[in-house]
Order: C-alpha cells, then sequence, then structure tokens
C-alpha cells in the first residue's frame, strides 16, 4: 500500500474531516513522494523493458545462426547421397531436426519477448504521460500555493486592523493635514504681503500726485469725446 492509501485509509473510522485537514496539509509533500515512486517504478519498467528486447536479440541472433547450420548441413547432406552414404546422411538430418527444433523454440521466444516489449512500451508511454500530467499539475498547485500565501501575507500584513499599519496611516493622515494648513498660512502670508505692496505703491502714486481714481467730470469728459 502506499503512502496516499494509507492516508485515506487513516479517514475510515468517523475521522474524516480532521484526516482530510491532515491529508491536505501534507498533499504536497504525499504527491511529491508519489512522484518519486511513479519514477523508480518507471525506470524498473524500462530496465524490465530492456532485458526482454536483449533477450530477444539474443534469441534472433541465435535463430539467425541456427539457419546458418540448417543451410551448412543440409549441403552436407545432399554431399553425403552424393556419395551413397545414407547412414552419413541419415545422422546429418537427425542433427538438422534437432536444430530445427532448437529454432522453433527460438522463434517462439522471439514472439513472446516481442509482445512483452511491445506491452510494456505501450505501458511506459501511458505512465509517462500521467507521471508528466502529475508534476505539472504539482507544479502548478505549488506556484498557486506560493501566490496564495503571498497574498495572504500582504493582506494581512497591510490589513487595517494590522494596529502598526493603523497607526502609520493615522500619522500619514496628520502629516497631510499638517501640510494643508502650512500650505494654508503661507498663502495667507502671500496674500497679505500683496495686499501691503499694493497699499504701499497707492500711497506712494498719491504722494506723487499720481493717481487712476475716476471722477464724474472725467467720465463726463470721456463720454463727450466719444460723440465727437
Amino acid at each position: 500500500m502506499n503512502i496516499w492509501s494509507k492516508m485515506i485509509t487513516a479517514l475510515k473510522g468517523g475521522v474524516n474531516e480532521v484526516g482530510e485537514n491532515v491529508i491536505d496539509e501534507h498533499a504536497l509533500h504525499i504527491l511529491d513522494q508519489e512522484i518519486r515512486d511513479a519514477a523508480e517504478d518507471l525506470n524498473h519498467t524500462k530496465g524490465a523493458l530492456a532485458n526482454i528486447i536483449a533477450s530477444q536479440k539474443v534469441a534472433e541472433e541465435t535463430s539467425a545462426t541456427l539457419r546458418t547450420k540448417i543451410k551448412e548441413s543440409e549441403e552436407l547432406v545432399l554431399i553425403a547421397l552424393q556419395q551413397k552414404d545414407d547412414a552419413l546422411a541419415l545422422e546429418i538430418s537427425e542433427r538438422i531436426a534437432d536444430f530445427e527444433n532448437i529454432k522453433t523454440a527460438q522463434s517462439e521466444s522471439i514472439k513472446k519477448h516481442k509482445e512483452q516489449a511491445d506491452t510494456l512500451r505501450d505501458t511506459i508511454n501511458v505512465a509517462e504521460i500521467q507521471l508528466k500530467k502529475l508534476k505539472q499539475q504539482t507544479e502548478t498547485i505549488k506556484a498557486t500555493e506560493a501566490l496564495q500565501r503571498a497574498q495572504q501575507l500582504v493582506a494581512k500584513r497591510y490589513s487595517s486592523e494590522n494596529p502598526r499599519l493603523r497607526t502609520a496611516i493615522d500619522s500619514l493622515q496628520r502629516i497631510k493635514e499638517k501640510q494643508r494648513h502650512t500650505e494654508a498660512e503661507l498663502a495667507a502670508d502671500r496674500e497679505i504681503a500683496q495686499d501691503s505692496m499694493e497699499s504701499d505703491l497707492d500711497r506712494r502714486l498719491r504722494e506723487a500726485g499720481i493717481t487712476n481714481d475716476a471722477s464724474a467730470k472725467k467720465v463726463l469728459d470721456r463720454i463727450k469725446n466719444k460723440k465727437r
């Protein structure tokens, strides 16, 4: 029973919710271990496939050697028959029969190894696809988990319920109020200074006999001049 099965089994007996929480807390560790176990099993399967292919090649080489020996022995039988040596021809034929029996067994072995190799190849291909998907899903889960932890940390750190942050925000608000107050004072000082400058200029103009004050006579003269 693998780790995951053991953890699932632990859920029995009325502790499902607690058990699920335990599994969720260690889910990524369990997935990592399952991936390592699956990869190890896959490597063992690949090793078995390599052994089967090697045995198949040995059987094929043996079968090819037997074919050569059978062909050579058949030529010897013909020579013995040409020489009227039937006993020798029969003896060689018996050896050919042994070769053919061994070759038949090798052909069956080759066929069996080929079927096993094809089955293992299919198994390996499916396992590799599933393992790749599991790795991708696990990496996605890890990335999402890391992102959510970071978001939770930021949310907690900058929450309005954070007393340190609340104090900093209050201080910032007070600084803004002080700045607005200072800006208002500076604006008032500039206005007062401007009024003072204008009042001083008017005084000096009056003392010099220069004035822009309007009078009824000046207004009447201006209007008369416009009618001409």
